[in-house]
C-alpha cells in the first residue's frame, strides 16, 4: 500500500510540476497575472507531494516490506531502525528521490521566503526550477523507480545495507551534501530568469546572493562530513584521496566560492554580470556532472552507486540539455549585457577577479584530472590513472596564490586604491608573517619544513590584513570593543569564513607534513612506539553487535609513562553480507589525533595494527564548520533583507513606469 501511494504521489507531483514549469514562465513572458500567480502554490504543492512520496518509501523500510525491490536490496530485518531510515537514501533509487525532495524543497523555500521578490521574477525562477524537476521526476518514475515490487517469491529478508554505510555518516552526510548540490539550482534558476527578463543588475544580484550563500554553506559542511566519515570509517586514516566522487562535490564548491565573491561585485558595483551568470550556470552544471559520475557506472569508487548504462545515458543527455540550453540562451543574450564597470587593477574588484581566476583554474585542474581518464578510455588512448601527485602539483600553488590575493584584497577599497603609501606596510606585514610562521613551525616541530613555513606565513599574512581591516573600520569608534559588536553581520561573517579557510589550510599543511603512520605486527602484550607515544596491544575479545560480530582490541596509549587513552579498534563481520569491516578507534584532541585500526590476523594469533599520529587534523573539519558559520552569519544580516526589499520596490517602479 505505501509503495503504491508513494508512486502515485510522485505521479501527481509530476503533473503539478508540468503546470509549474509552463504557466508561470508563459505568464511572465506574456504578462498574464493569473499564470504568474500559479508559481507559488504549484511549487509548494510539488514539495508536499514529493515529501509524501519520500515518507512512504521510509515507511516501506521501517515495516520491512521486502516485496519492494529497493527495500529488499538495501535493508534487513536485523538492521537498527535509524539505519533503516537512512538506508532510504543508501542506494541509487532512494538517493535520487532524496535529490528530488531537496530540489522541490528549495523551490518551495524560494516561493515562501521570497516575499520581497517581484512576482514576475519569482515566476521565472520557480518555472525554471520546475523544468529541472521534471527531468529528475521522469528519470525516477521510469528508470529509477524505488517503489517497484516483486509480487511473486518476495524474499523473507533483505540483502542488508552495505556495511560501509551502517554509520551515522550516512544519516547526516548525504542530506547535507545534497542540500548544497541541489541548492545551486536556485542560483542557476536566477541566472536563467535574469537572462530571460534582460535584468542582470545589482537588484538581481541581491535577490540571488543569499540563496547562493546558503547552498554554499550546506555544501561546505557536507564535504567536511564526507571527509570526516572517510577518515574514521575506512580504516586507513586518510581524510581526502582525490577520488572522482570526492572531486564531483569539490568542483561545484570551487565554482560556488567564486560565484559568491563575484556576486559581491555585481551587488556593490554592478560589474561582472556576464561572468557571474557563467559561474552560476557552471556551479549547477558541475552538480549535475557529479550526479552523472556517481550514478552512471562510468567510474569505480567506494562512493559510487552501481547503475546500468541506460541510467547514465539519461543523466548525460539531461546534463547536455541543461548545460547546452543555458549556454545557448547566454550566447543570445550576452550582447545585451552591459558588463563593463571601470576599476583599477589596485581595487577590490580587481582582487575579486584575481580570486575568481585562481578558483576557476583550480576547478579546471580538478575537472581535467577527474575526467581525463574517462575520455582517454572512451577514445581508446589507453588506461590512465590520475592520483594525488597530479592534483597536489597544481592545487597547492594555486591555494597559496589565493591566500596571497586574499590578504590584501579584503583590506583595499572599491574602484581604486592608492598603493603609494602602502608599500612600506606591505613589506612589514610580509616580513612579520614570515618570521612568525618560521617561529611557529620550529616551536611545533623543531625542524625547518619549507611547505609548512610558507603555508603558515601566508595564513598569518591573511590574518594580519584581516585585523588591519577591522582596525580600519573601528578607527572612528571611541569604544573599540563596543564598535566591534556593532559591525555588520555580513562583514563579520566574511572574516569568520576567511578564518575558517586559514584553519583548513593550516590543518592540511601540518597533518600532511608531520603525520606519522606505521603498520606493525603485534601480539597481546606487545608494544610499539610511534613518535612520543607508546602503544600496547593489551588484549582481544569478541563483542556482539545488533547485526554483526566484532573482534575488539584494547590498545593502551602512553606518553612519558602516563596513560593517554585506552582505544578499542574493531574488526566486524556482518551477519548477512559476511563482509569484514574495520572500525578505527580514535583519541581526538584539539591539536592531534591518535588513530588505531586493526588489519588482518596472522596464523600465530598476532594482528596487523595500523598506528597513526596526526597533528592538527581536526582543524580541517573545524575550519570547514567555521567557514559555514561565517556564511550563515553573513546572510543573517538584516541589511540583506532590506536591500532585497528596496531592490524589489525599485524593480516594481521601473515596471510600472
Amino acid at each position: 500500500m505505501f509503495a503504491e501511494l508513494g508512486y502515485f504521489a510522485l505521479l501527481l507531483a509530476l503533473s503539478v510540476t508540468v503546470v509549474q514549469a509552463i504557466f508561470p514562465l508563459l505568464g511572465a513572458e506574456k504578462g498574464i497575472s493569473n499564470y504568474i500567480a500559479l508559481a507559488k502554490p504549484t511549487a509548494i504543492l510539488q514539495f508536499l507531494l514529493t515529501g509524501l512520496s519520500f515518507v512512504c518509501l521510509v515507511q516501506c523500510f521501517v515495516i520491512d516490506d521486502f516485496s519492494v525491490n529497493y527495500v529488499a536490496n538495501q535493508s534487513n530485518s536485523f538492521l537498527p531502525i535509524w539505519y533503516k531510515v537512512s538506508a532510504t537514501w543508501g542506494g541509487h533509487e532512494g538517493s535520487l528521490l532524496l535529490w528530488l525532495l531537496m530540489l522541490a524543497g528549495w523551490g518551495a523555500a524560494v516561493a515562501v521566503y521570497s516575499r520581497g521578490l517581484p512576482n514576475i521574477v519569482l515566476a521565472r525562477v520557480v518555472g525554471v526550477m520546475g523544468i529541472i524537476s521534471i527531468g529528475f521526476q521522469v528519470f525516477v518514475l521510469t528508470l529509477s523507480n524505488p517503489f517497484e515490487r516483486t509480487f511473486l517469491l518476495a524474499p523473507l529478508d533483505g540483502g542488508d545495507l552495505n556495511p560501509l554505510l551502517q554509520d551515522i555518516g550516512l544519516i547526516i552526510h548525504p542530506p547535507m551534501l545534497y542540500m548544497g548540490y541541489v541548492g545551486f539550482s536556485v542560483a542557476f534558476a536566477f541566472a536563467i530568469a535574469g537572462l530571460l527578463g534582460n535584468q542582470l543588475d545589482s537588484a538581481w544580484a541581491r535577490w540571488m546572493r543569499p540563496w547562493t550563500t546558503i547552498a554554499w554553506c550546506f555544501l561546505t559542511v557536507g564535504i567536511a562530513l564526507g571527509s570526516w566519515w572517510a577518515y574514521y570509517e575506512l580504516g586507513w586514516g586518510g581524510w581526502w584521496f582525490w577520488d572522482p566522487v570526492e572531486n564531483a562535490s569539490f568542483m561545484p564548491w570551487l565554482a560556488g566560492t567564486a560565484l559568491i565573491h563575484a556576486l559581491a561585485v555585481t551587488d556593490k558595483r554592478g560589474g561582472f554580470k556576464g561572468w557571474t551568470v557563467l559561474l552560476a550556470l557552471s556551479a549547477f552544471s558541475l552538480s549535475l556532472l557529479g550526479t552523472f559520475l556517481v550514478r552512471s557506472g562510468v567510474l569505480t569508487s567506494v562512493h559510487a552507486f552501481a547503475a546500468d548504462p541506460g541510467r547514465g545515458l539519461y543523466i548525460l543527455a539531461f546534463l547536455c540539455l541543461v548545460v547546452g540550453g543555458s549556454l545557448v540562451l547566454y550566447s543570445i543574450k550576452a550582447s545585451k549585457l552591459k558588463t563593463f564597470v571601470s576599476f583599477s587593477f589596485n581595487s577590490k574588484e580587481a582582487y575579486v577577479l584575481y580570486n575568481n581566476v585562481a578558483l576557476v583554474c583550480a576547478c579546471s585542474g580538478v575537472f581535467i584530472g577527474t575526467l581525463y581518464p574517462l575520455f582517454a578510455d572512451v577514445l581508446d588512448w589507453g588506461k590512465y590513472s590520475v592520483g594525488a601527485p597530479f592534483f597536489n602539483f597544481f592545487f597547492v600553488p594555486l591555494t597559496l596564490i589565493l591566500l596571497a590575493i586574499l590578504g590584501v584584497g579584503q583590506w583595499i577599497y572599491w574602484k581604486d586604491h592608492d598603493f603609494s603609501g602602502l608599500k612600506g606596510r606591505l613589506a612589514i606585514v610580509a616580513i612579520a608573517s614570515f618570521i612568525v610562521g618560521l617561529i611557529t613551525n620550529v616551536l611545533f616541530a623543531n625542524v625547518i619544513n619549507v611547505p609548512v613555513i610558507l603555508s603558515l606565513s601566508l595564513c598569518y599574512w591573511v590574518l594580519a590584513w584581516g585585523v588591519l581591516d577591522i582596525k580600519q573600520r573601528l578607527r572612528n569608534k571611541p569604544n573599540k570593543l563596543l564598535g566591534l559588536v556593532t559591525l555588520p553581520r555580513s562583514y563579520i561573517g566574511m572574516h569568520i569564513a576567511h578564518l575558517g579557510l586559514l584553519m583548513v589550510v593550516l590543518g592540511v599543511a601540518v597533518t600532511s607534513q608531520y603525520s606519522i603512520e606505521q603498520d606493525v605486527r603485534l601480539s597481546e602484550g606487545e608494544s610499539h612506539e610511534v613518535g612520543d607515544y607508546r602503544f600496547t596491544f593489551v588484549r582481544l575479545r569478541d563483542v556482539p553487535g545488533p547485526n554483526y560480530m566484532a573482534a575488539q582490541g584494547l590498545v593502551r596509549v602512553e606518553r612519558n609513562g602516563e596513560l593517554v587513552a585506552n582505544l578499542t579498534p574493531e574488526k566486524r563481520t556482518y551477519r548477512v553480507q559476511k563482509m569484514p569491516m574495520t572500525e578505527a578507534s580514535i583519541d581526538g584532541r584539539f591539536t592531534r589525533d591518535i588513530f588505531v585500526a586493526l588489519g588482518e590476523p596472522f596464523d600465530d594469533g598476532s594482528w596487523a595494527v595500523r598506528l597513526h599520529y596526526k597533528p592538527m587534523v581536526r582543524w580541517l573539519w573545524l575550519g570547514s564548520l567555521v567557514m559555514a558559520i561565517g556564511g550563515a552569519l553573513a546572510i543573517s544580516d538584516r541589511r540583506y533583507r532590506l536591500r532585497v526589499k528596496s531592490a524589489a520596490s525599485a524593480f516594481n517602479e521601473k515596471v510600472v513606469a
